[in-house]
């Protein structure tokens, strides 16, 4: 399991071979197929260490609450059971059942807390992934826009330069 330290450094290489790809030039470098592929390997590479990261994440926090939920759960049946024997016994125990329910009542109390806290960093999870997908969804459109550019930039260009080389060819 890489730590979140690792999961940055590993993105940072990937965003500075992305950017790498990009300032080489054509004389024995990578085509452009091969840069947009080597960005598109990139960005994909990026986009699932995220996601393995979010997954990794969402498992933790769900382990959390099974742990929680399993330990409220097991505390409820043990007070009914306290209760239940402290109902049984005779006056003489009145000040330990009296004593026993006090201790009832705390637990309850600390149990709502803890529910309530669960399902609040629930909703943050959820919260928080909602913005994740968001910002990976725009960023995809950023980078189909990007390669929309420099498609049309390239294609510019060489429409440019066949101009400029019949103009040559009506000069000579």
């Amino acid at each position: 399991m890489s730590t979140p330290r690792q999961i940055r450094e590993q993105q940072q290489m990937q965003i500075q071979r992305v950017k790498n790809s990009g300032i080489l030039s054509s004389n024995g470098s990578p085509t452009k197929d091969d840069r947009e592929e080597e960005m598109s390997r990139s960005a994909l590479a990026m986009f699932r260490v995220k996601e393995e990261e979010i997954e990794r994440k969402k498992f933790e926090v769900r382990e959390k609450v099974q742990a929680q939920m399993g330990k409220v759960e097991e505390a409820s049946k043990r007070l009914a059971d306290i209760r239940e024997e402290l109902e049984a016994l005779t006056d003489p125990m009145r000040k330990d059942v009296a004593m026993v329910r006090k201790k009832i009542d705390m637990v309850n109390k600390e149990l709502k807390p803890l529910g309530l806290s669960c399902q609040k960093k629930e909703k943050e999870y959820k919260d928080a992934l909602e913005a994740f997908n968001e910002k990976n969804k725009e960023k995809a459109e950023l980078v189909s826009k990007l390669v929309e550019l420099v498609t049309e930039s390239e294609k510019l260009r060489m429409k440019k330069l066949e101009d400029l080389s019949k103009n040559i060819d009506i000069l000579q």
